[in-house]
């Protein structure tokens, strides 16, 4: 992991000094449910716990003779045991210990960037809230379309953070699977109710069925709603990084007394979040492909996924946590101009009206081919002539009143069901 991109407390989840705690947390968890079965004599546990060692400079030492980190991570753990560590590793294989300890970091994971992801749709309902009625144009393919509200467009950015917030608690529950079944997973030396004690101490559950490792589709649902939260938080990056274009300027990133935009250029005050914001979510959506390749392995298992999932998992996660962090920065911090805004709402002269105008016509009595085809025709020659679009319309068609065009050109008719959307939310 790039060390400019972890914050805490993800970053110290993934140390490898973290790693080898949780493979000790869950071997003493077995021991214990031995123990608690009567299968191994009574405080054999303790004495493990006790005389159990974490020593990273030993663990590598052993790591490098052996060329095996479970025995490595055994020799080390049982240095300073007596008797006690015959019952140590008793009956297990490597994934047994490996995916168990690997499903409390990502359920840990889970929790922290659910904690952060809390904390942003917090200040994105605040800031739709304050924009409520802040009138904006909609844009479509990148052009003006019709009015609307500010904040509707960031209520629609909580509203998919929100689903994303769902999506991962339910990952969070697909992840939250152990398997104490030993090798190839048939329980041949380990028997189930030690698995089911073992993974109840460890607050998770036992996959219905294993092979010698859990099935990484697991991980893989995991990883896609990582994928998809990180593209979420790049949509509302990429907008902003719009809105703060030199000739829109209706919103900008924060930029904090000190900054500087450019080596050559001192006016410059650059999108540089935003823009970190859009890169790193092309990361987290890289690891998307090999967490789906790491579901096909050879028979029983093989460690192709090994590997990779060295990468995938503290990267996806560190990453997406200093998103979701930077994000709620971003939101917190973002400067709306509403002049500006309405500024640009008019650059047209009155033609995002335009559909106001035809559905009168309609309402008029016209066909609605009729109407369309006059109204475009007005549109198109106020294009070429930059002539204002409403005074047109009162030339050219007579049996529109003063108060049909007042209505028609008012920006606040495109708020009046603000209310009713933002209610649907009601208890956020």
């Amino acid at each position: 992991m790039v060390e400019r991109y972890a914050l805490s407390p993800m970053k110290e989840l993934w140390t490898v000094q973290a790693s080898l705690r949780r493979w000790l947390t869950v071997e003493l968890a077995v021991m214990e449910a031995y123990e608690q079965l009567g299968l191994i004599p009574l405080g054999v546990s303790e004495k493990a716990k006790r005389n159990a060692l974490i020593d990273l400079s030993l663990f590598e030492t052993y790591e490098r003779e052996t060329d095996h980190e479970v025995i490595a991570f055994i020799k080390m753990a049982t240095k300073n045991m007596q008797d006690e560590a015959r019952y140590f590793h008793y009956g297990l294989t490597s994934s047994d210990v490996i995916d168990t300890a690997l499903s409390l970091a990502l359920v840990e994971s889970s929790d922290i960037l659910l904690d952060a992801l809390s904390k942003l749709l917090k200040s994105l309902w605040v800031l739709a809230n304050k924009h409520k009625y802040t009138v904006t144009i909609g844009r479509t393919h990148g052009v003006h379309a019709e009015p609307t509200s500010f904040g509707l467009k960031v209520l629609n950015w909580y509203a998919e953070m929100k689903r994303n917030q769902e999506r991962l608690r339910i990952a969070r529950e697909q992840v939250r699977v152990g398997k104490i079944s030993g090798a190839v997973g048939n329980y041949a030396n380990v028997p189930p109710e030690v698995e089911e004690l073992a993974l109840t101490k460890l607050g998770l559950k036992p996959t219905p069925i294993s092979s010698q490792i859990v099935g990484r589709d697991h991980h893989a649902f995991f990883i896609m709603v990582l994928a998809l939260t990180a593209s979420g938080i790049e949509r509302i990056a990429t907008e902003v990084r719009h809105l703060q274009r030199t000739e829109v300027m209706e919103a900008q990133e924060p930029f904090k007394e000190g900054q500087k935009g450019s080596s050559a250029m001192p006016h410059k005050q650059n999108p540089i979040l935003c823009e970190r914001l859009c890169g790193l979510a092309r990361i987290v959506r890289s690891f998307v492909n090999s967490s789906l390749e790491n579901n096909n392995l050879w028979h029983e298992r093989d460690i192709s996924h090994s590997s990779a999932e060295r990468y995938i998992f503290p990267d996806a996660t560190q990453t997406l946590h200093y998103m979701l962090v930077k994000t709620n920065h971003l939101i917190e911090n973002l400067t709306v101009y509403e002049d500006r805004m309405l500024k640009n709402l008019n650059l047209t002269r009155g033609l995002v009206y335009s559909e106001k105008v035809m559905l009168k016509l309609v309402e008029k009595g016209m066909s609605r081919s009729e109407a369309y085809d006059l109204v475009q025709s007005l549109a198109l020659r106020c294009w070429k002539t930059q002539e204002d679009f409403k005074t047109l319309v009162a030339q050219n068609v007579p049996f529109l009143t003063s108060r049909d065009l007042e209505e028609i050109f008012d920006p606040n008719h495109f708020l009046k069901n603000v209310d009713r959307i933002f209610s649907r939310f009601e208890g956020e």
